[in-house]
């Protein structure tokens, strides 16, 4: 499983918008490491700079001197589309209104993108990505020629787009958040100390970093303008049932974000000891895959009197890279990322709790390593339920041919992993975790094959 992508705005006049963007981009970077972007509206224009790599691989302070402006927009990428160029698909797109240039940042998938890019071509719109995003920037650009607004334009555009997106645009003059009628991709608003200016970010780990205090969710079909005339908010098309991703609490999200008022930490956590009621089984050790399956992994802990123990280090440098790995050091697969102590696990029985399986090959590798370090045994618990069904919100899984659980049964799972038994978390212990969120409408459809979005 990939990260999805990260959004971040801010409006602050006589602060530096560009540097605080890019500290937010830096709290998100876990969302996407493949390109990052930012683009300033100073009072005249639109500038963007954007790269392939990390946020601190693409601005130094150079880059940043040169993006001056009272808002601006940002954006960290994992692409879920293949065929792109990459360069081409970062974020974020610059479009025009007429003579007023705009710039568009996105978080989730579009599920009608063919049609969309169908009638852009019709009207002779030249797409240089072809990107859902890009799509979007040029659609809301294309509306708001006919409305003159374009708050009026990105309503009417949001009745068009279909499928998950949580989405900031900067002008010259202002900035926009808005996000679909379903909630799908997280969205949430801070302000900043003194009432010197307002942030949007994906999470609220984004506006933790640069001091602001959490106000509320961006709510689902809500369109969000901030500028010398305040918040002013709007919705467009009317809000659905709520669907927001409930993989965000398991893996997608850092653990010290909030999201609709659920710790993802005391989720994670309650995971764990959800899963140790469950699915107990007697060990000498509880182990977390880091980083997402950590606090579960203490909660397994905490509830079985297992003891947890720090017995696989992560190695936090080796992300999305440019320089590649030979042959041989691709089939030492996980190594790359993830290395056992032997003088912790040699000869215990271990219960390895990790956040998800997908397709398979990490755990198999997983329980290979650890064995070849020395456990005794290798208990796999797991802190989603199975993925049965392919996600088309932004995650990179198309069919279910890609799925283990789709073709395997739990025991053809176990034994071809290599592990001594293999459970994961039923769907009702998952929505237990979550119960605290202020609201209880989530989107499933990787569990359930229940897509709430067309």
């Amino acid at each position: 499983m990939h990260e999805e992508c990260g959004v971040f705005g801010a409006w602050a006049p006589g602060l530096d918008v560009a540097r605080m963007t890019c500290f937010g981009l830096q709290a998100l970077q876990h969302r996407g490491q493949e390109s990052a972007g930012i683009a300033v509206g100073d009072g005249r224009t639109v500038r963007v700079e954007k790269g392939l790599g990390l946020v601190t691989q693409v601005f130094n302070e150079t880059a940043l001197s040169t993006l001056g402006g009272r808002a601006a927009v940002g954006h960290v990428r994992y692409s879920t589309s293949d065929g792109a160029d990459p360069w081409e698909s970062a974020q974020p797109h610059l479009a025009c209104m007429d003579e007023i240039p705009f710039a568009l940042a996105h978080n989730g998938t579009l599920t009608n993108t063919a049609s969309l890019r169908a009638d852009l071509d019709e009207q002779g719109v030249s797409l240089r990505a072809g990107t859902d995003s890009e799509i979007a920037a040029h659609l809301i650009a294309q509306v708001t020629r006919q409305t003159h607004h374009l708050r009026e334009g990105i309503a009417h555009a949001m009745t068009l787009l279909k499928g998950a997106y949580a989405m900031v645009a900067v002008t010259p003059e202002s900035l926009y958040a808005f996000r679909d009628p379903y909630g799908i991709r997280p969205l949430c608003l801070g302000e900043l100390p003194d009432g010197a200016g307002w942030v949007v970010s994906s999470e609220t780990c984004g506006l933790d970093i640069v001091g602001a205090r959490p106000v509320r969710e961006v709510a689902p079909g809500e369109i969000i303008r901030i500028n010398e005339e305040g918040v002013v908010a709007s919705f467009g098309p009317p809000a659905a049932q709520r669907a927001s991703c409930i993989f965000e609490y398991v893996y997608f999200a850092r653990p010290d974000s909030v999201i609709d008022g659920q710790n993802v930490y005391a989720a994670r956590r309650s995971c764990g000891i959800s899963l140790a009621q469950e699915a107990p089984v007697e060990a000498d050790l509880v182990l977390g895959v880091p980083d997402s399956g950590v606090p579960a992994a203490l909660g397994f802990a905490k509830e079985s009197g297992i003891p947890y123990a720090d017995g696989i280090v992560k190695n936090r440098y080796v992300g999305r890279t440019f320089i590649q790995p030979t042959q041989q050091m691709r089939q030492l697969g996980i190594r790359l990322k993830l290395n056992p102590l032997p003088d912790v696990i040699a000869g215990k029985r271990l219960v390895v709790i990790d956040d998800s399986v997908v397709r398979g090959n990490t755990s198999k590798k997983l329980v290979s390593m650890l064995r070849e370090a020395g456990a005794a045994e290798v208990h796999l618990r797991i802190t989603s339920p199975q993925i049965l069904w392919p996600c088309f919100y932004g995650i990179d899984t198309d069919t279910r041919e890609q799925l283990i659980a789709a073709n395997m049964t739990l025991e053809e799972m176990r034994a071809w992993m290599g592990a001594d038994s293999l459970a994961f978390l039923s769907l009702d212990g998952l929505r237990e975790a979550v119960s605290g969120a202020a609201h209880l409408g989530f989107c499933e459809a990787c569990f359930t094959g229940e897509y709430p979005a067309a």
